[in-house]
């Protein structure tokens, strides 16, 4: 809290990181894909904190008018949902990773030029493993940083052995949390 924050009787949130280390996870990608077998599952969401306000409602149709005005360009599906949590989710369906990363950047892009960068929560880019398995890697907006989640087989287990394991194995290329606590897990993706 600053000093303005005293005065003003506010508290600001955090803006978002520099979206540059969002596009990180295309040259990564290379490398998961080439290197260990881990291939895109074509789908990715962004997380959104949402606002009852008439304003932020239209913020978020125009952003999602656009991504979908758009997704043909990149032969992309766009869909909304909202999770039981009441975040909304922008969820992103194509098979190139260079057109998810660019597809989401556009969404978190407009949500921050309408005002709402801090409502920005974390965007999950799901994958396969070899063996079928399912990983995420979750880029959270405020932090800029990567981390990979990999849910486990059992109620809300995960797999911390091999997410510090994917860590080891792209931690140079891709700007991974260095702080684990920070690594939360995402129960009940909607894709």
């Amino acid at each position: 809290m600053g000093l303005r924050d005293i005065l003003t009787g506010r508290s600001s949130v955090k803006q978002p990181a520099s979206r540059e280390r969002l596009f990180a996870l295309s040259t990564a990608y290379v490398t998961l894909e080439t290197s260990y077998q881990i291939t895109s599952a074509g789908v990715a969401g962004i997380v959104v904190q949402s606002l009852a306000t008439s304003d932020f409602q239209s913020v978020l149709k125009d952003t999602e008018d656009v991504v979908k005005a758009t997704a043909g360009e990149y032969k992309a599906t766009v869909e909304t949902t909202d999770d039981e949590f009441g975040f909304r989710w922008v969820i992103v369906r194509n098979p190139s990773v260079e057109d998810l990363v660019a597809t989401i950047n556009a969404v978190s892009t407009s949500i921050e030029e309408g005002g709402y960068g801090e409502r920005l929560l974390c965007a999950v880019f799901a994958f396969k493993a070899a063996d079928n398995s399912t990983l995420n890697f979750i880029y959270n907006y405020k932090r800029g940083s990567w981390y990979p989640f990999v849910p486990a087989p059992g109620d809300k287990q995960r797999s911390t052995e091999r997410e510090l394991q994917l860590k080891a194995q792209i931690g140079s290329e891709l700007p991974i949390e260095p702080e684990l606590e920070r690594w939360f897990p995402l129960w009940g993706v909607p894709f």
